[in-house]
C-alpha cells in the first residue's frame, strides 16, 4: 500500500514538475520577448505578402509573360523544411522525457534539413539568374525575391539557434525541468516552417499561370 501511494506521489510530484515548469516558462521575460518578437515577424512578412497582393492583382497576367517559377523542384525543398518541424518535435519530445539521444539526433536531423533547404534554395536562384531572372527584373521578381530572401534569412537565423542549442546539448546544458533554449527554438523553427507553406501556396502553387479578375 504504502509503495503504490509513492509511486502515486511520484507520479504527482512529476505532473507537478511539468506544470510548473511550464508555468515559469510562460512566465519567462525571455519566452514574452519571443512571443512579442515573432509578432514583429508576423507584421514583416504581412506587409511584404500585402505588396505581394498588390502586385499580384494589379497585373492581367500573373506571372508575367516567359516567367516559370520552379514549382516542382521547389516542392521537394517543401517537403524537407516541412519534415524538420517533425524532427524538432521530436527534440523536444525527447528532452521532457530525459532523452537526450533522441534531443541529439533530433536537433542535428533538423538542423540539416535547414541548411538543405538553403543550399537547395541558393542553387534554385543560381538556375534563375542564368535564365535572366532577377530583382531588377520587375515588379514580380522584386517581390519575389524579396519575400523568399526574407524567409531564407529566417531559415538562417533558425540554423544558428539550431546549432547553438545543439552544442549546448552535446555540453549537457538541457534537463527535463530546464531546457528552454530547446522550447524557443522549437518555436521559432515551426513558425518559419509555417511561414514557407503560406509562402509557397502563394506565390509557387497559385502563381502559375494564373490570371488576376478584371
Amino acid at each position: 500500500m504504502s509503495a503504490h501511494a509513492a509511486t502515486a506521489d511520484g507520479h504527482h510530484a512529476g505532473g507537478a514538475s511539468v506544470s510548473a515548469y511550464h508555468e515559469s516558462l510562460l512566465r519567462s521575460p525571455v519566452f514574452l520577448g519571443m512571443v512579442v518578437f515573432l509578432g514583429s515577424e508576423i507584421m514583416l512578412f504581412g506587409s511584404f505578402f500585402t505588396i505581394f497582393f498588390y502586385i499580384r492583382f494589379t497585373h492581367t497576367t500573373w506571372p508575367p509573360p516567359g516567367i516559370e517559377i520552379p514549382k516542382e523542384a521547389t516542392g521537394i525543398n517543401t517537403a524537407i523544411l516541412i519534415s524538420s518541424s517533425f524532427t524538432m518535435h521530436w527534440a523536444l519530445v525527447s528532452i521532457k522525457r530525459g532523452n537526450r539521444r533522441g534531443l541529439t539526433l533530433g536537433l542535428l536531423f533538423t538542423l540539416i534539413m535547414g541548411l538543405t533547404f538553403l543550399a537547395l534554395q541558393i542553387r534554385e536562384y543560381n538556375l534563375l539568374h542564368t535564365e535572366g531572372f532577377t530583382p531588377e527584373h520587375g515588379a514580380f521578381a522584386s517581390i519575389f525575391f524579396g519575400l523568399t530572401g526574407l524567409h531564407g534569412l529566417h531559415v538562417l537565423v533558425g540554423a544558428i539557434l539550431l546549432t547553438i542549442a545543439l552544442v549546448r546539448t552535446l555540453r549537457g546544458h538541457y534537463s527535463p525541468e530546464k531546457h528552454m533554449g530547446v522550447e524557443l527554438s522549437g518555436i521559432y523553427w515551426h513558425f518559419v516552417d509555417v511561414v514557407w507553406v503560406v509562402l509557397y501556396t502563394l506565390v509557387y502553387l497559385l502563381s502559375n499561370g494564373a490570371r488576376a479578375p478584371l
